[in-house]
């Protein structure tokens, strides 16, 4: 009479272990898994086991989960209004989502995965109140602030040229965090002073869309983000190249039509409001143009004005265009009157009284 198998024996015959015993189902899945980080050039994995499947996880990916769990079993101290705190706990649900901490990937581009980038996620959370000294939003400072060179630009991708929308974006954000004293911020505004365009605006040197006669002028909207981050500085209307910047925006109200090296224009996708602040379009040129006095009283703002306060519905401002992927926010749902957004309205209106 034979003896009793023994228990490796009884465990492959069963199916439980083993690549000859394992089901095809568990069998394929480790497979997949572990194809699916080579093909993500992966170098450095750990087994990350679970029962009877060994399977290779990057180590970032173990890394975000955890501080994915560890994020939400902590207590979030948010000074916010309630009415928004639905909109605050869908922007910090997407935290990890680039695969590092503050909405960014693991070799920091900060601009990647717009709308809920590291950039937009902190502006969007400004906006809905929550202080500058939360501790998500002192930390995506510092990421901004790590990307600083000496010269005053920010190089915000680890790999390719550093372009100025990219440090007008970063200076402004740093603006609205409350760090214009800083010296890094200074230094960039020294920067910019030094190198505007011959019509007064800014620009980079990358012609995506070929070269000719409308790409010999700055870009508008990296101009009027620049603009954007001076209106937190001493240099607001007391710097004559400011003024002149100004004046390139106004005439771009005149001719309308795609200009610059990225083909900025005022068509019908200019004229729809969009809100959140993320691109070019009427109510970010009106409320940007809004705090210099050289624009206040020029016809070619208050028709811009016009135009944008004809389509208030009951006094209040209808948001009009944004990514579809923001949704599920309140705070800017399309085709909706929003509360804050018609405040910023109101600050124009102040600016300009």
């Amino acid at each position: 009479m034979q003896g009793r198998p023994s228990s490796v024996a009884r465990r492959n015959r069963s199916g439980f272990s083993g690549d000859r015993g394992r089901s095809p189902l568990r069998r394929n899945a480790a497979t997949h898994w572990s194809r699916r980080s080579k093909r993500n050039g992966t170098d450095k994995s750990v087994p990350y086991k679970m029962p009877h499947i060994a399977i290779n996880v990057s180590r970032e990916t173990i890394c975000c989960i955890y501080q994915q769990l560890k994020y939400n079993r902590k207590e979030r101290n948010l000074e916010i209004n309630s009415e928004h705190k639905n909109d605050v706990d869908e922007i910090l649900s997407h935290r990890f989502d680039l695969g590092a901490d503050y909405w960014t990937t693991p070799d920091n581009r900060l601009i990647k995965g717009s709308p809920f980038s590291a950039y937009d996620c902190a502006l969007m959370l400004l906006e809905l109140g929550v202080s500058p000294t939360d501790e998500a939003l002192v930390a995506v400072a510092n990421l901004f602030l790590s990307a600083w060179r000496k010269d005053g630009r920010f190089k915000l991708y680890p790999t390719g040229g550093i372009l100025p929308c990219h440090t007008a974006r970063a200076a402004y954000l740093l603006c609205r965090l409350g760090y214009q004293s800083d010296e890094r911020v200074q230094k960039t505004y020294q920067y910019f002073l030094e190198t505007p365009y011959l019509d007064g605006g800014w620009r980079c040197n990358k012609f995506s869309f070929g070269r000719g006669p409308d790409t010999e002028y700055s870009n508008p909207f990296p101009t009027l983000s620049i603009l954007s981050s001076f209106r937190f500085s001493k240099y607001l209307n007391n710097e004559p190249l400011l003024d002149t910047a100004v004046e390139f925006l106004l005439k771009h109200w005149e001719v309308k039509k795609p200009i610059g090296p990225c083909q900025y224009g005022m068509g019908t996708r200019f004229f729809k409001i969009g809100y959140p602040f993320e691109d070019y379009n009427i109510f970010s040129y009106v409320y940007e143009l809004s705090f210099y006095d050289k624009a206040k009283r020029d016809k070619r703002f208050l028709a811009a004005l016009q135009v944008l306060q004809d389509k208030l519905v009951n006094g209040m401002i209808i948001v009009e265009r944004n990514s579809p992927k923001l949704s599920k926010l309140e705070f800017c749902k399309k085709d909706r009157p929003s509360k804050l957004a018609t405040k910023r309205f109101h600050e124009i209106l102040a600016n300009t009284s």
